[in-house]
């Protein structure tokens, strides 16, 4: 669905404990027994750290604000547009109603959310056809606190905090009440508990992305011993197909693409081989591939570089043959079963460093997206 490590010392100097809240806390001390990888861009002055990766097996702080709420209110803070177009339809509302929860549902108080390109593609009016009705509350990715319970909902409770993709198709009727508001109302199916290890920021840039990973490289009959070449590697879903592919589905080999300043991106999250788009065609490899998987539109060139009986995973653009295109499908299970490989550091989440952006800020993470540069994953954190 996305298109579309030398390291570096932190010192942090101890602050009271009264001198910033539990959501600025969150934001700037490093967790104890976290590990942070710093990934490098150098510059003709200094260089700048554009992401950061985080590498632990053991549990994040506790929740940086109450579990559940005795008392829900009526109406929340959402950022809203009730017409199709640019950045500018974006409005921020303060008196959106909280939406009601369906049997089957949770009402989650959100404390991320994360920015997809499906999300700047919907608000233009690319899927009116088959939309929700206007006006809506966008937003796809959600961590939070379960803070009320359907009747039908059996293994969640209140005070969980879970993490999820809230649309089940993300073209086909996604929900009016998206993620980028104060609270949310999703189906228990779509969500898992959130991996003891990250916080809530970490964790809301995974849903979308990694559940688009792991399907595209399923779907493409990808297993233990074959080989994968990522087109757009240090992308939101590029950077999970690298891990997913070496750590969880056991590649021979994974190759991927970038342009200069990201390569070490690439291999610190397990390429063996990092292609510069920017110095020379990846087609003109002298290797094939088992697996394509072309995050950013050049479906045409990957059939260049496919073994024979190879798959071509195409999210965006021209598909052709072997090429394929999916629309992926969200599922807690899935989410479930890569929770291990979260937990025990194997799979890392990429958020971009230009991010966490706070939620009044939501128009500039939009633009943000929309130039197709980020690194990793857009985040917006907190939501209060």
């Amino acid at each position: 669905m996305e298109a579309m490590l030398s390291s570096t010392s932190l010192q942090l100097r101890p602050l009271p404990p009264h001198s910033l809240s539990p959501l600025s806390l969150s934001r700037l001390q490093l967790p104890r027994g976290r590990t942070p990888i710093n990934c490098f861009q150098k510059t003709s002055q200094s260089p700048v750290l554009p992401l950061r990766i985080y590498a632990s097996s053991q549990t994040a702080p506790a929740s940086t604000a109450a579990a559940t709420s005795s008392s829900i209110p009526s109406q929340m803070k959402a950022w809203v547009y009730g017409d199709y177009g640019g950045v500018d339809v974006l409005k921020f509302d303060s008196s959106v109603s909280v939406p009601t929860v369906k049997d089957d549902e949770v009402l989650i108080r959100v404390f991320a959310a994360a920015l997809n390109p499906v999300d700047f593609k919907r608000r233009q009016g690319k899927f009116k056809a088959s939309d929700s009705p206007l006006p809506t509350v966008p937003g796809y990715d959600v961590s939070g606190v379960v803070v009320k319970v359907g009747t039908q909902v059996k293994s969640l409770k209140e005070g969980d905090e879970v993490y999820g993709n809230i649309n089940e198709k993300a073209l086909d009727g996604p929900k009016q009440f998206g993620s980028l508001a104060e609270f949310t109302a999703v189906e228990e199916k779509l969500l898992a508990l959130k991996p003891k290890n990250l916080d809530f920021a970490e964790a809301a840039g995974l849903p979308l992305a990694i559940q688009t990973a792991y399907e595209g490289l399923e779907r493409s009959g990808f297993s233990s011993g074959k080989s994968v070449l990522v087109l757009g590697g240090a992308g939101g879903v590029g950077s999970l197909v690298i891990q997913l592919a070496k750590h969880v589905f056991g590649a021979s080999r994974v190759a991927a693409t970038s342009s200069t300043g990201k390569l070490e991106i690439l291999k610190s999250l397990g390429a063996d081989l990092a292609v510069d788009y920017t110095k020379e065609s990846f087609e003109d490899l002298p290797e094939k591939f088992d697996v394509v998987y072309d995050t950013v539109g050049q479906g045409d060139k990957a059939v260049k570089v496919v073994k024979e009986g190879g798959s071509v995973v195409v999210l965006t653009g021209a598909v052709t043959p072997p090429g394929f295109r999916f629309v992926v499908t969200a599922s807690g299970a899935v989410l479930e079963k890569l929770n291990p490989f979260l937990e025990s550091g194997k799979v890392k989440p990429v958020v971009d460093s230009k991010g966490p952006f706070p939620f009044a800020k939501v128009v500039e993470a939009f633009s943000y997206v929309e130039t197709n540069r980020a690194t990793g994953k857009v985040v917006i954190h907190p939501i209060p």
